[in-house]
């Protein structure tokens, strides 16, 4: 888990970086097919929905979910191993972004097709479908790892003061 604002970026950006590019592609593949404009219009789409993720993972879903767990959910058989806590705050991260960012996906493609309600539905469960196992079994771990690396790495240590000439 990050511990400050620092790591909390590095573990978003590597979390939210992975699973828009991975999402949005699939995303793609579901509706164009692998084409060969399929590369160019995932790389296009990237920047915004990644902006869009990283708001709504940072401003809106983390701090929601976080507040939610923390003061509701957690037990002490969670506190027993860290994973427990992970695990469970993802499963409820993923909901939260999938929600948001399947109603980002469809504003921006402008696909509300004759129904928005069950549009919206089908366009939830099928993200739904791949985003939380993409989530808890690839995604998840390496961003784990990559913050893990980086909490391990120790601070640079801060030069004594020596006194100056002495008069």
């Amino acid at each position: 888990m990050p511990r400050n604002f620092k790591e909390e970026l590095l573990f978003t950006a590597v979390m939210a970086g992975l699973m828009v590019l991975v999402m949005a592609g699939y995303n793609i593949a579901l509706a164009d097919g692998f084409d060969h404009h399929f590369i160019r219009e995932v790389l296009v789409g990237y920047p915004l929905a990644l902006l869009v993720a990283a708001i709504c993972d940072l401003g809106i879903i983390g701090p929601g979910v976080k507040y939610l767990f923390f003061h509701y959910i957690i037990n002490d058989y969670m506190k027993k191993k860290q994973i427990r806590i992970a695990l469970t705050i993802s499963v409820m991260m993923v909901a939260g972004m999938v929600t948001l960012m399947s109603l980002f996906g469809m504003v921006v493609t402008q696909n509300f097709g004759g129904n928005v309600f069950l549009t919206y539905l089908h366009t939830w469960i099928f993200n739904l479908f791949m985003a939380l196992p993409l989530q808890l079994l690839i995604v998840g771990p390496i961003a784990r790892k990559i913050l893990s690396l980086v909490q391990k790495v120790p601070a640079p240590k801060q030069p004594l003061e020596t006194e100056t000439s002495k008069d």
